[in-house]
């Protein structure tokens, strides 16, 4: 690890003693006390630095870790105006006498001067004896300032002063050996966990590993969006794909063939499982990771955005003895959270309630979950089928892909059974004339469904920055004619600040829109009407839409305008 890894205890003979940092970051609850034990246990066997054990234990992030050290140290944060103009400007400071430029970088070292004041100088260790000594001999004493940076700004500034095109290293990618040496070097370790970590701390849900020619994008996706984290070399690529693919299970040498994998691992201090999917690219594979903290504060139905109406509307769904409740919308807006709160509401220990998931994304107490692996052939239906002589009284299925698990769901449900599922279609209504298509009669979808909901995922504004805004009169107009609208409107716009890292949003919240089936819709259901017909019928029954939900809640000041429409498309007139 880089600069951003020593500790007070490993200073040098005579330097000023000051704090450890272990204290120091459990003092600033960035660890704590039990993960600072753990790496002085793995110190006094291997070695090594403090900050650099807890960022591989998976305790903290570089860029928690960071600022703490730098106060410690005594050594500011290198900044975006002292960055090198150009490569020259290393190279022409470092090839100047004594040492060659390969031994700076052979050694992690990169200096360079500026217009007006000091040398800058980053390292891999500042505090190494030989490293200032070899600076002292090569620029004269305290003739430079030291920086701490983060690893993979190092390593770029490493790149800049290295040796160019030499080294061929391509045959060696080639090498599963190789490949599998690359992926346990320390360096790599402690890259991919402050990646990990640097998700958590963002709560990003995504990881993307993205390869082209010259370089490798670190994406990662936070309250839906994807913001770009980490730009490095494409020469560290091999390295960091070889470790992302030994640790989540999958075959290091086969690069040809998509390939998933599965693991589970502790990042800044929460247990985490990580999907990892791999798919060939042009330059490389793309590698997604998809982080499911197993722990999740948001599991309840009252911290997920629904209106107080609509809030009581599902609760009397999930207490209906029987009949099928539907979550519906794309991948990505919320519904297996939904589905989750809503077993954790329902979990009084009075109810058998089994799940059958594909995977299994959190761990509900008191639930009897069920991983179905269509690779051994237990599939969704063959465990559907097993449940039912399990006497449940709750049913989730995590998603109604095929006839056979329609059937089934339907069964279950007019046989006394609550199923809970979700089902990919744009809006409510559509569920029904997409279980008709699938092949279910319509007249049993008609008596089994009892309730639908569509949802979708807005940015929540931060509380932080935002401020109040004006917006045209014919959104004020169409929000004025919607129920719920009393009070004064407290229409807000994103600002962006340092807690909601620029956004101007921080978290998510869900829109809804559901449908209770009421005789008329079952009518129009087993009738074969249309979906639009069926659309104006639950409208009328008091029913809103997506858009009217979400421009409610923007005229709360909860998000914006611009974030429905963004979410529900189209333009405010046809809402």
């Amino acid at each position: 690890m880089q600069t951003s890894l020593l500790s007070a205890s490993n200073q040098p003979e005579g330097s000023p003693r000051t704090q450890l940092l272990g204290d120091l970051l459990v003092a600033q609850s960035a660890v704590s006390a039990s993960d600072v034990q753990k790496a002085l246990a793995f110190q006094k066997q291997f070695g090594g630095r403090i900050g650099s054990i807890l960022v591989r234990l998976g305790a903290l992030s570089e860029e928690t870790l960071l600022p703490v050290l730098a106060n410690q140290l005594a050594m500011p944060l290198l900044s975006g105006d002292e960055w090198p103009e150009s490569p020259d400007a290393i190279r022409a400071l470092l090839g100047t006498e004594g040492y060659s430029v390969d031994w700076w970088v052979d050694n992690g070292v990169v200096a360079w001067s500026r217009a007006s004041g000091p040398i800058i100088a980053v390292a891999r260790d500042p505090l190494d004896p030989l490293i200032n000594e070899a600076l002292g001999k090569h620029f004269g004493t305290n003739a430079w300032d030291w920086r701490l940076t983060r690893t993979q700004d190092l390593d770029r500034l490493l790149e800049m002063a290295g040796r160019g095109g030499a080294g061929d290293d391509s045959a060696l990618d080639d090498d599963v050996g190789h490949l599998r040496e690359l992926a346990e070097e320390a360096p790599v370790i402690e890259l991919v966990n402050n990646i990990l970590a640097q998700a958590m701390d963002q709560r990003a849900s995504d990881i993307h590993i993205e390869p082209e020619e010259m370089v490798f994008h670190i994406r990662m996706r936070t309250d839906g969006i994807l913001h770009t984290r980490m730009t490095l070399p494409a020469s560290r690529y091999p390295a960091v794909a070889s470790r992302v693919k030994l640790i989540s299970g999958m075959d290091i040498a086969e690069r040809r063939l998509p390939q998933d994998g599965r693991l589970t691992t502790r990042v800044s201090g929460q247990e985490v499982d990580v999907r990892a999917s791999a798919v060939p690219a042009l330059h490389g594979e793309s590698i997604v990771l998809r982080l499911l903290p197993k722990e999740r504060q948001d599991l309840s139905l009252e911290r997920l955005g629904f209106s107080q109406r609509d809030l009581a509307s599902f609760r009397l769904w999930a207490r209906e003895p029987h009949g099928i409740v539907l979550v519906t919308g794309p991948t990505g807006s919320g519904k297996s959270t939904t589905l989750y709160a809503t077993l954790e509401e329902m979990n009084q220990r009075d109810r058998k309630m089994i799940t059958v998931e594909d995977p299994v994304e959190y761990e509900v107490t008191g639930v009897t979950q069920i991983q179905a692996n269509a690779e051994i052939g237990y599939t969704f239906s063959r465990a559907l089928r097993a449940i039912l002589r399990q006497d449940p009284d709750v049913i989730m299925i995590g998603e109604i892909r095929d006839l056979e698990t329609a059937e089934i769901a339907v069964q279950s449900a007019l046989t006394g059974h609550l199923v809970l599922s979700t089902l990919h279609t744009n809006d409510a209504v559509s569920a029904f004339t997409r279980l008709v298509d699938m092949g279910v009669e319509p007249f049993l979808v008609a008596t089994s469904v009892r309730a639908v909901q569509a949802q979708r995922l807005v940015r929540r504004l931060c509380t932080r920055c935002s401020e109040p805004a004006e917006v045209l009169a014919a959104v004020a107009d169409l929000v004025g004619s919607l129920d719920e609208s009393d009070g004064d409107p407290a229409w807000r716009r994103p600002v962006g600040c340092t807690h909601c890292q620029g956004t101007g949003y921080r978290g998510r919240l869900g829109i809804y829109e559901l449908v209770d089936v009421s005789p008329e819709l079952q009518e129009l259901i087993i009738s074969g009407a249309t979906a639009e017909v069926m659309r104006q019928v639950a409208t009328r029954q008091g029913g809103r839409t997506l858009r009217e939900d979400g421009l409610l809640k923007a005229r709360a000041g909860l998000t914006t305008v611009d974030e429905v429409i963004r979410v529900t498309g189209g333009a405010v007139a046809d809402g």
